[in-house]
């Protein structure tokens, strides 16, 4: 019967010691998980980046309002017959 017990409590460690230390053990868990997560995070910026630019590409075409706006912002073009006027903002010295 006293082997018996030793035996036991020799696996009951062994298995302790593989829960905390050992391969896919809680600190590989820990390890594993925060990775995740950074890649999750990662995936929702840039989940949010092509929505956007999704929704840049349905304006370009679908109306002439997007490229006209692009034009004028991106590469400063304006129409015949009309004025273009730049205000600069005002320069503190301090």
């Amino acid at each position: 019967m006293r082997y018996f017990q030793l035996a036991l409590l020799c696996l009951c460690a062994y298995t302790q010691y593989n829960l905390w230390f050992g391969h896919n053990g809680l600190e590989d868990f820990r390890r594993i998980k925060a990775a995740v997560d950074k890649h999750q995070a990662a995936n929702a910026d840039l989940a949010k980046r092509n929505k956007l630019l999704k929704a840049d590409i349905e304006d370009l075409k679908l109306g002439l309002e997007g490229v006209e706006e692009r034009a004028r912002h991106e590469l400063g073009m304006i129409k015949p017959n009309e004025t273009f006027i730049r205000v600069l903002p005002k320069k503190h010295d301090e």
